[in-house]
C-alpha cells in the first residue's frame, strides 16, 4: 500500500502488526541526454513498487530532492542540490513525525552514491537522522540515565525478546554489496540504466547517447531490460531478508 492513498484504520492495522514503512529517498540530479533526472529515486521508488507485490510494506511518498552534489554535472544542466545539514533536517523531522505517530519498523531506501555500500553524504544524513531521533525519544520518554537505570539491567538480554529501539528505523541501500558484485553498479551508464529502463522504461533513451562524448554514459547503449530484470531480482531477494 501507499501511504498517500490509504486511510487511518489502514494505518492503524499496519502499526499494530508492525508493518515496514518504507521511505525512498533520492535526487533531482543530472544523468546524461539518454537518463531521466530522478533515476535513483525512481529506482528505489520503482523495487518498492516489486516488492509490495510479494510482501505486506507500506510505501511512503519519496523524498525527491537531496544531496546530489554536482560531482556529475552544475545546476546549470539541471542537477538540484540540497545541502546535508538541511537534508538530514528534514528527514529529522519526516522521521520524528512517524516516530511519535506509533510506527517501529521504518525504513529508509538509497540507491544514490551507494558504491559498495559506503558511507557518503545522503546515507550519513540519514543516519544520523535516526540515530539522533532514536536517543532522543528514549530519553524523552524513559528518561534521563535511563539505560544505567538499574531496571534496565537486562537490556541486551531481551532486545531480540521486546521492542529493540535500535531497529526502529534502517537505512537501507537498494544494491547490496553482494548485488553489485553480482553484476554492477555506475551512474548513468549500463548498469544503471538497465535496472532503471525495466523498472520504468520511458526513462531511457538510448538514441539519444550519441548527444554527448561524456565518458560515464557511453556503455549505457549496452544497457537491456534482460539485465536490469536480473538485477531487481537480486534486489528483491536482498531485501526481502532485510525488510522484516
Amino acid at each position: 500500500m501507499k501511504l498517500e492513498y490509504i486511510f487511518p484504520k489502514d494505518i492503524e492495522r499496519a502499526k499494530k502488526e508492525k508493518w515496514p514503512l518504507v521511505i525512498p529517498v533520492g535526487t533531482i540530479e543530472y544523468h546524461g541526454p539518454h537518463c531521466s533526472f530522478g533515476c535513483d529515486t525512481l529506482i528505489a521508488y520503482g523495487i518498492l513498487e516489486r516488492l509490495a507485490k510479494e510482501k505486506d510494506i507500506i510505501i511512503a511518498p519519496p523524498v525527491w530532492y537531496g544531496p546530489a552534489s554536482y560531482a556529475v554535472a552544475g545546476p546549470e544542466k539541471g542537477t538540484v542540490n540540497v545541502d546535508t545539514d538541511i537534508f538530514e533536517q528534514n528527514i529529522y523531522c519526516i522521521l520524528k513525525s512517524l516516530l511519535y505517530g506509533g510506527w517501529r519498523n521504518i525504513y529508509i531506501l538509497i540507491h544514490h552514491q551507494y558504491e559498495q555500500e559506503n558511507l557518503l553524504p545522503m546515507t550519513l544524513s540519514c543516519m544520523k537522522a535516526a540515530k539522533k531521533l532514536t536517543f532522543e525519544y528514549l530519553e524523552e520518554k524513559r528518561g534521563i540515565g535511563w539505560w544505567g537505570n538499574n531496571e534496565n539491567k537486562e537490556f541486551y538480554e531481551k532486545l531480540d525478546e521486546q521492542d529493540n529501539p535500535w531497529n526502529w528505523i534502517t537505512v537501507l541501500p537498494c544494491m547490496s554489496k553482494e548485488v553489485q558484485a553480482a553484476t554492477g553498479y555506475d551512474h548513468a551508464g549500463k548498469w544503471e540504466c538497465s535496472i532503471l529502463s525495466a523498472l520504468y522504461p520511458e526513462t531511457v533513451v538510448k538514441e539519444y547517447i550519441r548527444e554527448s562524448d561524456e565518458w560515464f554514459i557511453q556503455d549505457a547503449i549496452e544497457s537491456s531490460n534482460e539485465i536490469g530484470e536480473k538485477m531487481i531480482n537480486l534486489c528483491l531477494e536482498d531485501l526481502k531478508n532485510k525488510i522484516k
